[in-house]
């Protein structure tokens, strides 16, 4: 039985004789093992490789483990009076090897033990986690040993990866993940799982789509970087914008036709690259958002018109309508368990008037010039002629907003 950690052990008597410990945590191995006819807890550091042999029966005064989910816990001996504190260890092989520690005190149950030869350390199991690791050709990338469970950034590029890596998806303090420049062409659901990831980079890869389960996953609260550039995406989930700590996004060189409905509701949003897609409106909720640099060049943006319009409007409106424009209006709680899933959907996705009313399926829609300046401080133009000016969707809820809305643009043209 091993376990690899951080240990510092502290002498409880140093106080009495006015010393203090000083302080510092050790990489270590421990071990338990045999040693003459008893069981033995052995811990060895890069400093003494041989180690430091501690007896286990009946020696432990007491396990201190409220802090065992983060890999924190102190195992108090007896003889001598010392206390070894234990930190930053895998959770699950923590909770083993207090078991088995458990196992040696009482004397019971031993040979069910899984112990351990109680010998020097090799040098590599002592020493500091390692924290980075980049990987850049398919040779170097390992088939058989695990990744270091310890890692914080981890690259994977030019190693014609198909799929992620189960294996990339169980180290838990992982922030960065750079899988940029592979051949992978769907991400699994549990990456959502690693409730650190700050960064995720997937330029130049076949992705198709990016999942809703991602979208509704601990990534809402922890990613701030998402490089979706040079895949094959042709539309974003509806709920990508609940990404909501999202500070840098990049969606160049796909096949974009729209981007997400609710994008203005990225507040924290301050770099957006779509370069190089095919959008041709941009979402009415495009203008509540405050960035520092904005890329679209290169999208077939269409001319806006007023004039053009769609008109979606039902005389008299449903009573259907007629509710769930009080829900929003109201705002009035609601969920699955009030009302029907499919009536949650379409109050997530209701538009937003002139006159500062809802609605949700009837409505006139149509397109209006904006300059991109009112939302970013810094625009790289959209076309070649210049231009930084975009169109961006407006809606009205009845023919009368509609029409007063003309009647404004007619007289600032006359003007």
């Amino acid at each position: 039985m091993k376990l690899q950690c951080d240990v510092e052990v502290v002498n409880r008597m140093l106080p009495t004789f006015g010393l203090k410990n000083n302080g510092r945590s050790r990489r270590a191995v421990l071990s338990i093992g045999k040693h003459v006819d008893s069981l033995y807890l052995l811990i060895c550091t890069a400093k003494d490789r041989s180690g430091s042999k501690y007896k286990l029966k009946e020696n432990i005064e007491k396990f201190f483990t409220w802090f065992v989910e983060e890999g924190k816990a102190t195992v108090r001996l007896k003889e001598p009076a010392i206390d070894i504190c234990l930190s930053k260890a895998d959770t699950s092989s923590l909770k083993n090897f207090l078991s088995a520690a458990r196992l040696a005190h009482r004397g019971s149950d031993t040979d069910s033990l899984s112990l351990s030869a109680l010998g020097p350390a090799r040098a590599r199991d002592v020493e500091k986690p390692k924290k980075k690791l980049s990987i850049l050709s398919k040779k170097d990338y390992p088939l058989t040993a695990s990744f270091p469970y310890s890692l914080e950034q981890l690259q994977v590029s030019y190693c014609r990866l198909s799929r992620v890596d189960m294996r990339m998806l169980t180290l838990r303090a992982l922030r960065r993940l750079d899988l940029s420049n592979n051949h992978i062409k769907k991400l699994p659901s549990t990456i959502g799982d690693l409730s650190c990831l700050a960064e995720l980079i997937l330029h130049n890869n076949h992705l198709e789509s990016f999942s809703d389960a991602l979208c509704a996953s601990t990534l809402q609260t922890s990613l701030q970087h998402l490089d979706l550039s040079q895949n094959q995406l042709t539309v974003l989930p509806a709920r990508f914008c609940q990404l909501r700590h999202l500070v840098n996004l990049k969606l160049d060189d796909n096949k974009l036709t729209r981007l997400p409905f609710h994008i203005g509701r990225l507040s924290k949003l301050r770099f957006l690259s779509a370069a190089h897609n095919q959008l041709s409106v941009l979402p009415a909720g495009f203008r509540n958002l405050c960035l520092e640099n904005l890329d679209l060049f290169g999208n077939p943006f269409t001319q806006a018109n007023a004039l053009e319009h769609t008109i979606r409007l039902t005389f008299p409106l449903t009573l259907q309508e007629l509710t769930s424009r009080a829900v929003v209006d109201l705002r009035i709680p609601h969920g699955p368990h009030l009302v029907p899933y499919q009536v949650c959907d379409e109050l997530d996705f209701c538009k937003a008037c002139d006159c500062g009313r809802s609605c949700v399926n009837s409505f006139i829609q149509t397109a209006v010039s904006m300059n991109l300046h009112l939302v970013s401080h810094t625009v790289v133009l959209v076309d070649n002629m210049g231009g930084t000016e975009a169109p961006v969707q407006k809606h009205f809820c009845s023919l009368m907003c509609y029409c007063e809305f003309m009647d404004s643009c007619v007289q600032r043209d006359l003007r």
